[in-house]
């Protein structure tokens, strides 16, 4: 009996280029949401500094009217 090599047919290397364009886009996805986290990250910080700010301001005033009202 002939033994006869494996070959790779049509729909096996079908199959895996998809598999590999599956893991391409699911890399790119990674990326892109790695990045969209530190985005927000970054602006999450930003809004906290903007926030300690105006009560900075806030108590800063209140605290400069108790001390012009109390001269």
């Amino acid at each position: 009996m002939a033994t006869y090599e494996g070959f790779d047919c049509a729909p096996a290397l079908r199959l895996e280029a998809h598999e590999q364009l599956n893991n391409l886009q699911f890399q790119s996805l990674n990326n892109r949401l790695d990045k969209i986290e530190l985005l927000i990250e970054r602006l999450e910080k930003r809004l906290w500094l903007t926030l300690y700010g105006v009560v900075g301001v806030i108590l800063a005033q209140a605290a400069q009217q108790v001390l012009t009202g109390m001269s």
